[in-house]
């Protein structure tokens, strides 16, 4: 009763700006309220924001949205027809499929990767930086030996040796990129703990008794949080690009499904005189990787406080 009356008059906004917060809930808020000002001062980051939204409506109602079924086409009376004939606003492909169906399906496709792709890698780099960063000595040196091996080679190589090894397909594409991906998370970890090991706050966690393992999953984690977001919504461009490389060479997702890597890949035959098979999905995936790495540019200026007081 006294905060309603209390903070009544302010108003919502100097409630959330409050230099004197009342409760943890509040300073919460007042942070989450921070970041959002900082982020929505920049208009591209606003932009890259609306794309993936965007997508992810597409996603959710591509069942409602599509006009046509992505995977049954007209083989006889629609093969190959151009933009903008008949219903066919994007034209159709090779086997009489609707171009703008298969691209609104393939966003399934596209969100399941970046998401299954994101909860694998993340998580994983994140412990295995942390643990090097914390441990030190021997440990450090095996687990960030074993980084280095990952990232000696390049993504998109290291994915298909994976793919070949556990067989193509839209699940082992995923693992693949998934297995080398995490090693930048983990340098990105590793230094963050390494500048937060030795704060009075963690020597006073461990007189407090608190173990190694509680030290790391309660009190280290957290801090490297805000910049594995970061890294993390910025490399979504390079996982899709990945995964469309992998369906272009025939890794991937395997017909009929629509990826859109795959999408390009059937159309490379016709790009002289039907150019809109391979250039629709391109530049579906232009527009996608676009929008993650102005929202992850957005969001590495919000969350970080050094942003705050410019």
């Amino acid at each position: 009763m006294t905060m309603t009356i209390d903070t009544q008059p302010l108003g919502r906004r100097a409630y959330l700006l409050s230099n004197q917060p009342a409760s943890r809930m509040q300073a919460s808020l007042g942070r989450a309220y921070m970041m959002w000002l900082r982020f929505s001062a920049n208009g591209l980051a606003l932009a890259g924001l609306g794309i993936i939204m965007a997508l992810v409506l597409v996603a959710i109602f591509a069942d409602v949205i599509a006009p046509h079924s992505p995977v049954f086409g007209d083989l006889a009376g629609a093969r190959l027809l151009p933009p903008g004939t008949g219903s066919y606003l994007l034209g159709t492909d090779d086997q009489g499929r609707d171009i703008l169906s298969r691209l609104i399906h393939g966003s399934r496709l596209t969100l399941a990767v970046v998401t299954l792709v994101a909860i694998i890698a993340a998580p994983l780099g994140l412990l295995v930086g942390t643990v090097a960063g914390y441990a030190g000595g021997w440990v450090d040196a095996v687990l960030m030996r074993i980084t280095d091996i990952f990232l000696a080679f390049p993504k998109l190589v290291l994915a298909m040796a994976f793919v070949a090894a556990l067989g193509p397909g839209i699940e082992n594409a995923v693992l693949a990129i998934a297995l080398t991906s995490w090693p930048a998370y983990a340098r990105i970890a590793r230094a963050e703990t390494l500048g937060v090991r030795n704060s009075d706050y963690i020597a006073a966690v461990a007189l407090m008794g608190a173990s190694p393992w509680r030290i790391v999953l309660r009190h280290v984690m957290p801090m490297c949080l805000s910049s594995l977001i970061v890294r993390v919504t910025l490399d979504m461009a390079g996982i899709i690009l990945t995964a469309a490389g992998l369906g272009f060479l025939g890794l991937g997702a395997q017909p009929p499904m629509p990826e859109w890597g795959a999408m390009i890949a059937s159309g490379r035959r016709f790009i002289l005189d039907q150019w809109w098979v391979a250039t629709m999905p391109g530049i579906a995936i232009l527009t996608v990787s676009l929008g993650f790495n102005l929202l992850g540019d957005g969001l590495r200026d919000a969350l970080d406080p050094r942003e705050a007081g410019r």
